[in-house]
């Protein structure tokens, strides 16, 4: 456990659910994992206790929030909780935080075998169809392009993006053609617990996070990590973004709920200390810009130039893509504020330097 981490407290400890089983963190919320194929190898899933009205009866069963990546692991493993885990009882609904693979990936596939609705912000929605229609969505030749005007055109780098045709189909073959939307402050009722929509962006276009006031309880996605800080990129579909700035922003509104909410992330375990968390992540990125702008005084710099800056170790190119992303942010954070100007070189790369 880093230093940052000691500030939190982690309620269960170490333990974790085994694959296939559900751990409760609080009556009627259960706590699965699935694992990834990345270095980021596991994502949290939830089900809620839930019930609805259905042709005049009372249905009892689960809200399932978030979904797995669509492979064949995933489902072998949601089939083993389907069996044993959920009491005999229907998946009612799936709520979706926003629209990355892991989230999303097998929204399709759950609701079509428990006919059940999908439930997920509009933006989010129409950003995964239009990646699930492929072939090149969120990749190819419109991707290198973008990171080549920040620095990475080597022919190998370029090379290697460009093949990346098919990357969000294979994880998200299907989206339902229908959902239901979600919007922030809408109250839903999951259960006996009215939960609360908390739109945040700068990670995925309308991301949606979900509190218990009452009970203190907050289901917060990606928007709040207790071991990392969430992934905030710009990328070649929005590439004037200023996404650094609507994360921090929005990570403000989750300061109004109580010190003592259970937070319940997608990734690491729950953890109490959300205001500590808040004032951790302001502070993480705001010792990076310090670092950014320290760079591009000392010279013209593209993210390419920076990436060694925010991270100072080795990454394949997976995990490349996401750092050129989030440099970007941190320099457009900057420039934005109009503390770098930016300039195009020969090349067709974009390059940062102080403003005097």
């Amino acid at each position: 456990m880093n230093e940052l981490e000691s500030r939190l407290h982690y309620p269960l400890a170490d333990t974790l659910p085994a694959a296939g089983e559900c751990l409760e963190v609080a009556p009627g919320v259960l706590w699965l994992r699935m694992p990834l194929p990345f270095a980021l190898n596991h994502i949290n899933l939830w089900l809620l206790r839930d019930h609805q009205e259905r042709e005049g009866r009372t249905v009892e069963g689960w809200t399932v929030v978030d979904t797995g990546i669509h492979s064949a692991e995933t489902m072998a493993l949601w089939e083993q909780v389907f069996a044993t885990q959920l009491q005999g009882l229907p998946i009612l609904r799936v709520l979706v935080t926003h629209m990355h693979p892991d989230h999303v990936g097998l929204a399709d596939w759950l609701c079509q075998r428990w006919n059940a609705a999908l439930w997920i912000s509009a933006t989010d929605y129409y950003v995964a169809r239009l990646g699930v229609m492929g072939p090149t969505a969120f990749g190819g030749e419109r991707a290198a392009a973008f990171f080549a005007t920040h620095g990475l055109n080597s022919p190998e780098a370029v090379a290697q993006i460009e093949a990346r045709t098919n990357y969000y189909p294979s994880m998200v073959p299907a989206l339902p053609l229908q959902y239901r939307r979600l919007m922030d402050g809408q109250v839903l009722r999951i259960g006996t617990r009215q939960w609360r929509c908390i739109a945040g962006y700068g990670h995925a276009p309308e991301h949606m996070a979900l509190s218990c006031d009452e009970d203190r309880l907050l289901l917060g996605g990606d928007m709040m990590l207790p071991r990392i800080s969430t992934n905030v990129s710009v990328f070649e579909t929005e590439p004037e973004a200023d996404a650094l700035s609507l994360f921090l922003d929005s990570i403000d509104r989750f300061v109004p709920l109580d010190a003592q909410t259970l937070t319940l992330p997608s990734h690491g375990k729950p953890f109490v200390g959300l205001h500590e968390r808040v004032r951790q992540l302001h502070a993480h990125h705001a010792d990076r810009l310090v670092e950014v702008m320290a760079a591009c005084r000392a010279q013209a710099c593209s993210a390419l130039d920076v990436l060694p800056v925010l991270f100072p170790r080795a990454m394949d190119m997976h995990q490349t893509t996401f750092a050129m992303g989030e440099a970007v942010a941190h320099l457009h954070r900057l420039w934005f504020q109009g503390a770098l100007q930016r300039t195009r070189d020969a090349q067709g790369v974009y390059r940062f330097s102080a403003v005097d």
